[in-house]
């Protein structure tokens, strides 16, 4: 059973908290047409009965995850309608002051799992509230699709009413927690790694679970925790084995390695003991079938019913990151076809990073809902401001 504090928010004002940051994307009282894909606006034989839409009229929403995070962040949202309410039903949930934590830090605390992944949730919902605001109607209203990067799968399906907010931040509160104490069993962590068009990834890990081997450690774990983009990825496991990984990273043909400043090997076989308690809070709240398409991280298609949605945001937590293969499922079309208008909604810009490396002509249409100062930021300005070894600290 929930705490109590929950139950009253998710009992006594279900209907509130889904309204807020325009949920249910304003749609029209009048009859709706069933959501599509960034795939099913484009035009076929089979659809000619109903016109589809035009690509570069709607839009998809991408939301980051656990490594975004940066003190500051929230700050300008606030004067948004519904945010510090948001804020508000997070203290009562989380039992902390999460807004000043976002606002104050102190950064070592912003930086915990069990911190950073409410927090990450939270402020790219609220930016939700500052894209409706200032833009409705081509960013909310049009919106055919979502993904969400791990915790960010979360933020998503709430926007596409999947989930309720309470009881999705609630959820979110126990898998940070679950993560936090796997992450402890064990010394772990993960590398972000640039390797050459040669670079075997794969084998890679393999020699380094050999070495692990060598040293005494008998079940060792090292394995591609995120694709990313092209080349890019983010290896996790035992400490050893990325030890090993950026010892020999010449000889394995990695240009770049840089180790994460997390807990753990997330995404990986350690997490295991984690996969319970979030199953089980998972049995307890409501999901529904996403009203949007909305891409699983497990292997990057869509969403098909509630019983999917749990049972993948389950295995997320012992499975790579598919992100990359994600980002071709939502922009694959054919040559010619317009692309919709992109938006990154919360702190960081590490997914229009990985955009621009995977479909150059799905990130001229890419901007930035900021969480600070500015709203958005342009595609021109993203490349000049934006240093692409970010990219590793998505988790």
């Amino acid at each position: 059973m929930f705490p109590p504090v929950v139950v009253g928010v998710t009992a006594a004002s279900r209907r509130k908290v889904r309204s807020l940051f325009s949920l249910g994307r304003r749609q029209s009282t009048s009859q709706p047409e069933p959501p599509a894909s960034p795939r099913d606006t484009e035009p076929s034989v089979e659809t000619q009965r109903r016109p589809g839409k035009d690509p570069s009229d709607c839009s998809v929403l991408l939301f980051p995850g656990q490594g975004s995070q940066f003190v500051g962040m929230g700050r300008g949202l606030l004067k948004y309608p519904n945010v510090k309410e948001m804020f508000a039903v997070a203290r009562k949930i989380l039992g902390y002051d999460l807004l000043s934590l976002c606002l104050e830090g102190p950064e070592e605390e912003l930086m915990k799992t069990v911190h950073c992944q409410p927090a990450v949730f939270v402020t790219s919902l609220a930016a939700v509230e500052r894209l409706n605001h200032e833009n409705p109607k081509v960013a909310i209203e049009t919106c055919v699709a979502a993904a969400g990067f791990s915790v960010g799968e979360f933020a998503a399906l709430v926007f596409s009413g999947s989930m309720n907010y309470a009881e999705a931040l609630y959820a979110v509160k126990v898998r940070a927690e679950a993560m936090q104490k796997a992450s402890e069993l064990v010394p772990s962590g993960m590398l972000s790694v640039i390797g050459r068009p040669q670079a075997q990834y794969k084998y890679a890990c393999v020699q380094a679970k050999e070495h692990c081997k060598s040293v005494g450690i008998k079940e060792p774990v090292c394995s591609v925790a995120n694709y990313l983009f092209p080349d890019g990825r983010v290896i996790a496991g035992h400490k050893e084995a990325l030890d090993f990984l950026q010892q020999n990273s010449r000889h394995l043909q990695f240009m770049r390695t840089k180790s994460l400043p997390v807990s753990g090997a997330f995404h990986t076989e350690l997490m295991e003991s984690a996969t319970e308690p979030l199953r089980e809070v998972l049995r307890q709240v409501e999901v529904r079938r996403p009203e949007i398409s909305v891409y699983s991280n497990v292997d990057g298609k869509r969403y098909m019913n509630e019983s999917h949605v749990r049972r993948q945001l389950v295995k997320q937590l012992v499975s790579p990151v598919k992100w990359e293969q994600t980002l071709h499922e939502i922009y694959e079309r054919t040559q010619g076809t317009k692309f919709p208008h992109t938006y990154e909604v919360g702190p960081g810009k590490q997914l229009g990073a990985t955009l621009q490396k995977c479909n150059r002509k799905a990130f001229v249409t890419y901007a930035h809902v900021a969480v600070s100062m500015h709203l958005f930021l342009d595609p021109s300005e993203f490349r000049m401001g934006l240093r692409l070894k970010n990219t590793g600290t998505l988790l």
